[in-house]
């Protein structure tokens, strides 16, 4: 346990994003027992301009006019940040020596944006976790000079083209100077370690509350209530970049008689695809975050279709604790990253695996292994997980403390 102490969290992610978020719910779970600052990434400039009629974009401006404030109590020790000074748009120049010049000065800027909550708050000594702010937190430890810096890597983001073109120079320059690096899976680790020795696996959490139908409380929605199955359901974002196409249009094609239900907005891949074609596919569409373990409790066979690739290789897919928390039989595709659910998913290397994999998952036992699945899935509390952070911050803090 760490507790008393003053948290600064950096993250991509803003408190006000729509999507769950790992680093909100870890910043959460820090505030029981500490003070946290949470710091949203500040606006940049032509995110101002292109975006200025949006409602989040809106409020961001009226902050930086000085018409609202940028510090935001959430709960008791929670509070947070909304940078009052816009960055410069850099990600486009092809330049590393002008780049890393810009992004120093927008790393300036950031660190006196939380300077200064920080004067406010009264925060000393503090702990920095840095959520994949790899551009802005190069620079971070030399300009805050923090007691304990942990950067937090839970995807592959130089993968990622908008990260690419500096963060794969740039990520490994940070990983080597930073106290410790926290990673959510296995191969994320060992890619770590090439670069700070003090990188550690802390597993994930999960919102597991909201996924409890022990009490059989939730109805299955009535557009999916309407039709028949069995029904091989996803949930989440339909997105060509982590998801395989091919291998939804080959599982509805090889089996006419299971419908096949994907929950969730589509990219422009998804949306031109030949499963629109498919009589036995149905998009159900987007639906809030609160609705969908109604839809996964009407799901027969809960499926994660990931194509493999650089970014999803080492990817931890949350929401295989969402499926096993509600008992759900589970197939999905087999990476380094789900070697830890092998005893409670079944795991898929083809396409013809995957038609297999469903097939016996439809027709075994719904409450042979379900208490096994949802138990399994207890054990990946947000508790769990920041405890495992705690432990390594602290051997981290007492390694330094022995090599000094």
């Amino acid at each position: 346990m760490i507790q008393g102490r003053d948290i600064v969290v950096v993250s991509i992610q803003p408190w006000d994003i729509e999507i769950g978020s790992n680093c909100k719910n870890i910043a959460s779970q820090f505030a029981k027992h500490n003070r946290v600052l949470y710091v949203n990434p500040p606006l940049d400039r032509i995110t101002s301009i292109k975006d200025r009629k949006t409602e989040k974009v809106q409020k961001r401006l009226e902050i930086v006019r000085g018409k609202r404030s940028d510090l935001v109590q959430l709960e008791h020790h929670l509070w947070n940040l909304y940078p009052s000074e816009l960055i410069e748009s850099i990600n486009w120049i092809r330049s590393e020596y002008l780049f890393g010049r810009l992004n120093r000065r927008n790393a300036r800027i950031l660190a006196n944006n939380i300077r200064s909550a920080m004067d406010r708050l009264g925060f000393k000594d503090i702990i920095l976790f840095n959520d994949s702010s790899m551009f802005l937190g190069l620079y971070l430890n030399e300009m805050m000079r923090p007691n304990q810096y942990t950067y937090y890597m839970r995807d592959f983001l130089i993968k990622v083209p908008y990260w690419s073109r500096h963060g794969s120079y740039i990520e490994p320059q940070l990983m080597k100077q930073v106290d410790l690096i926290l990673n959510n899976s296995q191969y994320l680790t060992q890619y770590s370690r090439q670069f700070n020795n003090n990188s550690f696996m802390v597993g994930q959490g999960c919102d597991l509350e909201e996924f409890d139908d022990s009490d059989n409380r939730l109805a299955i929605p009535a557009d999916l209530a309407a039709i028949p199955g069995p029904v091989v359901g996803y949930v989440g974002s339909l997105t060509s970049l982590r998801l395989d196409i091919q291998l939804l249009e080959y599982i509805a094609r090889e089996r006419p008689d299971w419908k096949l239900v994907l929950v969730g907005p589509q990219d422009e891949q998804f949306k031109a695809s030949s499963l629109h074609q498919m009589n036995n596919v149905h998009f159900l569409g987007n639906k809030r975050p609160d609705e969908l373990p109604a839809y996964i409790k009407g799901f027969d066979v809960a499926i994660n279709p990931q194509v493999i690739n650089d970014i999803t290789i080492g990817n931890y897919p949350r929401k295989i604790d969402e499926y096993l928390a509600m008992g759900k039989a589970v197939v999905a595709t087999k990476t380094v990253a789900m070697e830890m659910f092998n005893e409670h998913v079944y795991l898929a290397k083809t396409h013809s695996d995957y038609v297999d994999m469903i097939q016996q998952a439809i027709y075994e036992d719904p409450m042979k292994r379900y208490h096994q699945r949802t138990e399994f899935a207890k054990s990946h509390t947000w508790e769990n997980n920041v405890a495992a952070i705690y432990d390594a911050i602290h051997h981290s803090i007492e390694n330094r403390i022995t090599w000094n």
